[in-house]
Formats: C-alpha cells, structure tokens, sequence
C-alpha cells in the first residue's frame, strides 16, 4: 500500500474522535486535560494487563476458553479501573463545587459533567485505538497490504481500523452512561456498561472462525450503535429533568 493508504486506516479508526474533540473538547482547556490523563491511564492499564498476561501467550489452544479468559479478566479489570476513575472524578467535582461556593460562583452545570464524562470515554477509545490499531500500522504505510487466512475478504489493517472505530464508539459513550449510573446510584446503568464491554470483547472472538470478520464487524457496531442510543436517551432524559427541576424553582 501507500502512505495515503496508512493515514487513511489511521483516520477510520481516529477520523470520529478527532472530530468529536475539535468541536467539543478543544475548547476547553479542562476537557483536554481530562482527555490526556485518561488517554494515559488506559494505555498504562493495557500495558500493565498485556505484562500480565505475556507470561501465558501465545496461547496455542484451539478452543476458545483461554481467549474468553483472557477477555473476562483484562475487561474486569478495566471496569474496575473505571469506577475508581469516576472515584477520583468525583472527588474533584466536589472539590470545585466547594471553591465555586466559597468564591460566589456557579457549581458545575449539569452539561459540564457530561462533557466531562465524555472526554474521560473519549480518552478511553483513543487509548484502545492507538494500543490495538494504530500500534500495528507501521507496515501498512510499505508498498504492499497483508491479509490474514482466516479473513482473506479484507485486509487485516482494515479490519484492524474498523474495529477501533467500534470499541472507540463503544468507550466513549459508555463512560458517559457509566458516570451517570455511578452519580444516580442507577442499576440499570451500571450494568449495561460492563455488559456491553464484555459483549463487544467477546464478538471480537468469532475472528478465530473462518470468515468471522464479515460477521464480528456488523455485531460490533449493531453494539456500538445500541451503546450510542442509550446514552443519547439517558442525556435527554437527564437534561428533560434539569429543565423541569430549574423551572419550578423559578
């Protein structure tokens, strides 16, 4: 392949954030701050999870259990990781609600947190993007492509790109609905992230069968879009809610 070829995987798999971040997060100097220190904190969990497990792989089994394995615990992990992110999150919000007390200014508006909660997910896909595709690039940007047997329709790059795009999708809207399941005490919330997460990880195991790209990759987005709709009706439930609660206190 190209050059063109190699910036051109990089953008389906980054094309969405990137955009996602110019028009909502770079304004702000606090949501990049947000978005770079979760960039980091899932690269490093990755890389502590990968340490972990290079001590069993490769895993030369042809049964998938292993794999489901793997899966279960790096994405338990993970999801213990985010409620201690929202932890720490949560401290800090206090913390600024309590010096917007103290010098007579407004606490964070109900919009503010979701943004919040956004650039936290965003820098969660980015880091699975840039560990899981962006990592293995380098050859495509060489004068030739690779395919692998198992999904010889596609080139493996491609495939590679697409499948970011999903799971950045997938992350960036969870942790929006998983701040606010965490903020509500809401159940129903604080179940569906860690289950969508598990289900995402374990449709990405069908690209063992032959031809499961063509299968895994409408899945996965069939998930993301399941994701995205959910958060979008959770945010308009909750901004239906402000305005009603702000209207009967005028």
């Amino acid at each position: 392949m190209t050059i063109a070829a190699g910036i051109g995987y990089a953008l389906i798999a980054l094309g969405p954030s990137l955009s996602l971040f110019i028009s909502a997060i770079s304004k702000k100097p606090f949501l990049i701050l947000t978005v770079l220190s979760s960039t980091l904190l899932w690269l490093i969990s990755l890389i502590v999870l990968s340490a972990l497990w290079r001590v069993f792989l490769p895993l030369n089994s042809t049964t998938w259990w292993p794999y489901g394995l793997l899966l279960f615990t790096s994405i338990a992990f993970q999801e213990g990781l985010r409620l201690l992110f929202w932890k720490v999150y949560k401290r800090l919000e206090d913390l600024l609600d309590a010096f917007a007390d103290k010098v007579s200014k407004p606490r964070l508006f109900l919009t503010d947190k979701m943004q919040i909660s956004l650039a936290g997910g965003l820098g969660h896909g980015v880091a699975h993007a840039v560990f899981f595709c962006l990592s293995l690039l380098t050859p495509a940007f060489g004068p030739a492509t690779y395919f692998v047997d198992r999904c010889s329709q596609i080139p493996f790059f491609l495939v590679s790109a697409i499948i970011a795009l999903a799971f950045v999708m997938i992350h960036t809207f969870s942790m929006v609905i998983a701040f606010n399941g965490y903020a509500e005490g809401n159940k129903v919330d604080q179940i569906f992230v860690p289950s969508v997460h598990f289900a995402a990880g374990l449709v990405t195991l069908v690209n063992f069968a032959s031809g499961g790209c063509i299968v895994s990759i409408p899945l996965l987005y069939f998930i993301a879009i399941l994701t995205l709709l959910h958060c979008g009706k959770m945010v308009w439930r909750r901004l239906a809610e402000n305005r009603s609660t702000q209207g009967t206190q005028e």
